[in-house]
């Protein structure tokens, strides 16, 4: 964190200052908020800019970049909302990169520019750079999964009903010299895969979701699942974006695998839908030490058997230590719903599951600095 501090007093001492003499104006909390933000995360560094033999080579990319990063901060829904505040705000638009108003490009270089920051994954390069940077060498007591829902304006994919079909069999033994080949669930085969195979096999087309509430009420939506690793202090560490169908138990693996090469970390919190032996071994495998409620299914007995301890528990004002460190799962609660109110989550008008990956990791890049600056402010 001594390189967050000294990049803190900087911006602090020094560039906001100047910028308030440059501009002849005090700064407002949102612009203070986002020079801080363009000034941690450095995005123009990553942005790469191809020269072409043929025409003219893209112009604006490391601007359109910066103002993507502050359409995330202001929670702005449009890119044409975005072009218009930056024709507006003399201060936003000269920290972005333009000095005139009329340097800005049109609404469809900016939807070209999106496209390539999509193709090159600048999101998740970026949103790593950061992480490794300011993470990387210390070790995070508790990292907390989860999903959230992200409601898409697209039609759900039809499902091919004969795919993974299964063939009918006459039932009873099966015949002398018949073998009977069990069918691998995706959990079990993601034991003997990379995490680049992993990701792969992941479904990632839109469709229709259905989850269980805070109410324990069943809600349905059409669009994708944002899965996510956080680290304490609501900080996101990992991402992976599926169809809204996919369920949380197939994409722990492939999530641990990318956080585990991000940050060293201690402990696995996770709720009962993460609640198989595979998952545990693997988090053990890891060097982590799993967390996660149980899940009784259709286990009545094993049901009676929890409320029961939980009575017991509660009659004598006793707290295990593994719920209380359980309790510390909120912190990745708290990244969705900081996501979705704050840094544009709620507001997908782009379609894909490419492009919707890089409209939220702009928000979750915006999250993270902000989480970041916490800590030294």
């Amino acid at each position: 964190m001594k390189k967050l501090s000294q990049m803190w007093f900087q911006v602090q001492e020094v560039l906001f200052p100047y910028l308030e003499e440059e501009f002849e104006e005090p700064l407002t909390e949102k612009l203070k908020k986002l020079v801080a933000t363009l000034e941690l995360v450095r995005i123009e560094e990553h942005v790469f800019i191809p020269s072409y033999w043929h025409g003219q080579s893209p112009k604006n990319r490391k601007e359109i970049a910066r103002s993507f990063v502050a359409k995330a901060v202001y929670n702005l829904s449009l890119t044409r909302e975005l072009i218009d505040r930056l024709k507006t705000s003399p201060a936003l638009r000269r920290i972005c990169g333009w000095e005139r108003a009329s340097q800005i490009p049109h609404e469809s270089s900016f939807s070209r520019a999106f496209a390539e920051f999509t193709q090159s994954g600048l999101g998740q390069i970026v949103h790593e750079a950061l992480i490794k940077e300011h993470l990387g060498e210390r070790v995070v007591g508790h990292i907390s999964r989860d999903s959230t829902a992200i409601h898409a304006r697209e039609k759900p994919q039809k499902k091919n009903n004969t795919q993974g079909k299964k063939e009918k069999r006459k039932r009873g033994r099966p015949k002398k010299g018949e073998k009977s080949e069990k069918v691998l669930t995706r959990l079990e085969r993601q034991q003997s895969m990379t995490k680049e195979e992993m990701w792969a096999e992941l479904p990632k087309g839109c469709d229709v979701g259905t989850k269980k509430n805070s109410q324990s009420y069943k809600e349905s939506w059409i669009g994708y699942k944002l899965h996510i690793d956080a680290a304490d202090g609501h900080i996101p560490v990992s991402c992976i974006l599926t169809s809204a169908s996919v369920h949380d138990s197939q994409v722990a693996l492939p999530l641990a695998e990318i956080t585990n090469q991000r940050v060293a970390s201690l402990y696995d919190l996770m709720d009962s839908a993460y609640d198989a032996p595979i998952i545990k071994e693997h988090s053990k495998s890891l060097g982590h030490i799993p967390i996660i409620d149980t899940n009784p299914r259709s286990n009545k007995e094993l049901k009676l058997e929890l409320e029961a301890e939980e009575q017991r528990l509660d009659f004598l004002n006793f707290e295990m230590p593994k719920e209380r460190r359980y309790n510390e799962r909120s912190n990745v609660e708290r990244v969705n719903g900081r996501l979705k109110d704050e840094f544009g989550g709620k507001m997908v008008r782009v379609r894909g599951n490419a492009k919707v990956m890089t409209h939220l990791m702009f928000g979750i890049i915006a999250l993270t600095a902000d989480q970041l600056i916490r800590f030294v402010t």
